[in-house]
């Protein structure tokens, strides 16, 4: 079995004598964003935030995915924050890149590592440092809570290395997912989940539903299919898909195409 490997940001500025290329894609129904644009001179910086600056890949935006906002952060050794969550509404995910990492969630200290996670529920007090001795990135997802009468999300930790994989139905193996979430747990409205494909596997149909998607390649390399467009993607890619968009791909090896997955789940349909 093959070790998972994790791709991360280098925001190095490119030399004057680069073509313009790899440019990201802003569509009505997908947007592209490679690794190649995700440099110094477009990281953020963030209230209640040390020693840290990310790089906005998606926030809720007229034309854009609307459900959720997702960033890769940078964190500097001793770097972090105590009150990272500025609205009590919204609720957040973890998924470590790189680095050592102690994230403390309503009074529990998880130690996270590339491939940890940690899921924070609304109006839950958390913090996160850099424990380490070299910068570690993570990424950082927020969504504002929708809640239903009887139904409590609880807080989630863990590694994605300790979670064995399910195989998608009808596919040998080839195409296989990594839940961090129960599905079948409607407490949770949204879903973080990496899916691998095997050297040549296929999403053999053109999913086309509700849920918005934010998608970043981990490992490996594909051609997706996003709406009426063919798209090559390599690790360190993002992309982000509306509601209905049509989505497929094909994995082109030579090695596994990993992806790290949000989507949201449509509990019930608002009017």
């Amino acid at each position: 079995m093959s070790t998972p490997t994790y791709a991360t940001i280098d925001p190095t500025l490119p030399p004057q004598t680069d073509a313009l290329g790899s440019a990201a894609i802003v569509t009505e129904a997908y947007t592209v964003i490679p690794n190649s644009v995700m440099r110094d001179i477009v990281a953020s910086v963030f209230p209640e935030w040390e020693q840290t600056r990310g790089w906005i890949l998606n926030r809720p935006v007229s034309g854009g995915a609307t459900t959720f906002a997702q960033m890769i952060m940078e964190v500097q050794p001793g770097g972090g924050s105590d009150a990272p969550e500025p609205q009590v509404e919204v609720e957040g995910f973890l998924f470590v890149l790189s680095g050592e990492f102690s994230v403390t969630v309503d009074g529990t200290e998880h130690a996270l590592v590339e491939g940890g996670y940690a899921f924070i529920p609304a109006g839950t007090a958390w913090s996160v440092r850099n424990t380490g001795s070299v910068p570690g990135q993570f990424h950082w997802f927020r969504k504002r809570y929708e809640p239903v009468a009887g139904l409590t999300p609880r807080p989630l930790a863990g590694n994605e290395r300790d979670i064995e994989a399910g195989a998608m139905a009808g596919t040998d193996g080839k195409w296989a997912t990594t839940r961090f979430f129960d599905p079948e747990d409607l407490a949770y409205d949204m879903h973080v989940t990496v899916v691998t494909f095997e050297p040549g596997a296929k999403i053999p149909f053109l999913e086309t539903h509700v849920m918005e998607h934010g998608i970043y390649v981990l490992e490996g390399n594909a051609v997706y299919r996003l709406n009426d467009d063919w798209v090559e993607l390599q690790p360190g890619d993002y992309f982000s898909l509306r509601a209905f968009c049509p989505q497929a791909c094909y994995a082109g090896g030579p090695g596994k195409f990993r992806y790290l997955l949000y989507k949201d789940v449509n509990r019930q349909i608002a009017l």
